[in-house]
Order: C-alpha cells, then structure tokens, then sequence
C-alpha cells in the first residue's frame, strides 16, 4: 500500500477544503435539483434568474482550477462513486456535468464526497503522524522531486509500479526539454549535448554543474574526483538505459520496492539538475 507523508496529506486536505469553500459560493447561484426532480434527463444546477453572466463563469473558473487540486485527494482516499453504465467516477473532478443534461451528479452528492475525503484524510493524517514517530523511518513516494511524484502519482496510486516510473522518467525529460527550447531533438541526443563538456552553441544551451571546471569535488583522494558536471551525463545515460528504457519497452510489472527506488534515483537527478546552471552562448554583437 503506498505510503503518504503527513504534508502532502494536510496539503490535499488544505485543497479540499479550498474546493469546498469556491463550490459553496457557486453552487449560491445555482438553483439546485436531484436526479428525481431532474428525471435523470434534465442537468441538476441552473444559473439562478437575476444572476450575473459573467460571475457565474469567474466563479466557475475558481471551482474548477480547486478542483484540479482536489482531485488528486480523492485517488488518495479511494472516495470515487460507482455511477451504474458509466464506471467509476470522481465527483468532485466531474463537478461540471451536473450542468449538462443526463447529470451523472448532484450537488449534495459532490458535498458529501467531498467531506468523505476529509474524513478519510484526517484518519490518514493521523496514521502518518503516528508512523513518523516510530524509530524507523518511512519513505514517502509523494516527497520526491515535483517532476517525478507529479508524473507517477496517477499510475503509482493504482499500483502501475512499471508506468509510473515510465512516465516520471520522460517527465523530466520533457520539463527540461521545455525549460531549454529543446524539443528539436531526440531524448537520448538531448541528454547528451546538454550535459556534455564544451561550450554552448546557439540554440543549444547546457547544463552545467556551478562552480570552476577544474575545481576537485574530493582533494583528499589520489588525483580527486573528476568534476560533478562530467558524471551528470553518465547518471543520464546510465538511468535511461537501466530504467527508462526497461520500464517502457517491456511489461514486466515491478514490485512496489522496485519502483520507489527506480523513481528515488531520477528524483536525486532531477535535484542535481535543479542545482545546474543553464548556459546559453552569447549572442554575437551587431556589426
């Protein structure tokens, strides 16, 4: 069963609430039914006569921005309806069809999914906190780097161990890719002009380890270590052929301990990355 830190718990918690209080002030515009009322053909909200246009669609901006955030805590807690011919659905994701005709929710039934999740949370922030005081520690998925528990979370959370280290791994492929203007070439290819030694070229930036290249990262040993900077693109290389390509080119599930610690080694990457400074090559001066 996968294990959530006390602080992405009071996080999802926090967004939860927020959700709550941004639905209450739509929801004060809105007339509201039931599927009875509604016949099961008809949506279960309509805009209030008298009701300004334009704030109904502010606050359903709002609503719809908290929900995104919210969501997520619903996976978490297990909290979806079983909608009969539909599946299994998220009503507080799905909060806007109750305005489409043949509504699969009603208000109510978003409040009370809602305040389901809060209880659950709370039980759970309980457990964590009561967990992180035992004498041996525990490792939370969800304190990973942003890149890689936002990219696995969906799959992780569904015990699609082998997907969830795939898509983290091209997660940070693709955030990097997105920060440098880099979509122009492979992920291998990409890798390794931007981690690699030598100048940027135009439209080629780098990533590069701070600090003088001929600084020793240990003085102590025979000859020193060769700098960070170099081994970045080996750490790159070495991932991407050992989990990377392995996660996505074949379907042998992994155990839930042979992903966290796929996953924990992109996310030390991804910090090392974080530390890196993005080098461009100058500009030639006009002449």
């Amino acid at each position: 069963m996968a294990t959530y830190s006390a602080g992405y718990l009071k996080r999802l918690l926090a967004a939860v609430e927020r959700f709550e209080g941004l639905f209450g002030r739509w929801t004060e515009t809105q007339v509201e039914s039931d599927h009875i009322q509604s016949r099961g053909v008809f949506p279960t909200v309509r805009a209030r006569d008298g009701q300004d246009r334009a704030t109904i669609r502010g606050l359903e901006l709002d609503v719809a921005e908290a929900a995104g955030a919210a969501a997520r805590a619903v996976t978490v807690t297990g909290a979806q309806i079983a909608v009969a011919g539909i599946g299994v659905l998220d009503p507080i994701e799905n909060w806007s069809l109750m305005s489409s005709p043949k509504a699969l929710f009603t208000p109510q039934e978003v409040r009370t999914t809602a305040a389901r999740v809060r209880g659950r949370l709370s039980t759970m922030i309980d457990e964590a906190e009561a967990a992180s005081e035992s004498a041996t520690p525990g490792f939370a998925p969800s304190e990973l780097h942003e890149v890689i528990w936002t990219a696995a979370a969906a799959h992780w959370t569904t015990h699609q161990y082998r997907v969830a280290v795939r898509e983290a791994s091209e997660a940070l492929t693709v955030h990097w890719k997105a920060c440098l203007g880099r979509n122009d070439v492979s992920d291998t290819s990409f890798w390794q002009q931007t981690l690699s030694e030598g100048e940027p070229e135009p439209g080629k930036p780098k990533l590069a380890w701070p600090g003088p290249a001929e600084d020793q990262t240990v003085k102590s040993m025979r000859g020193g270590l060769a700098p960070l900077a170099g081994a970045l693109n080996n750490l790159a290389t070495g991932l991407n052929l050992t989990v990377r390509n392995v996660s996505t080119h074949t379907r042998d599930e992994l155990t839930e301990q042979e992903g966290m610690e796929r996953l924990a080694a992109y996310s030390y990457f991804a910090r090392l990355l974080d530390q890196c400074e993005i080098r461009r090559a100058e500009k030639p001066e006009d002449t």
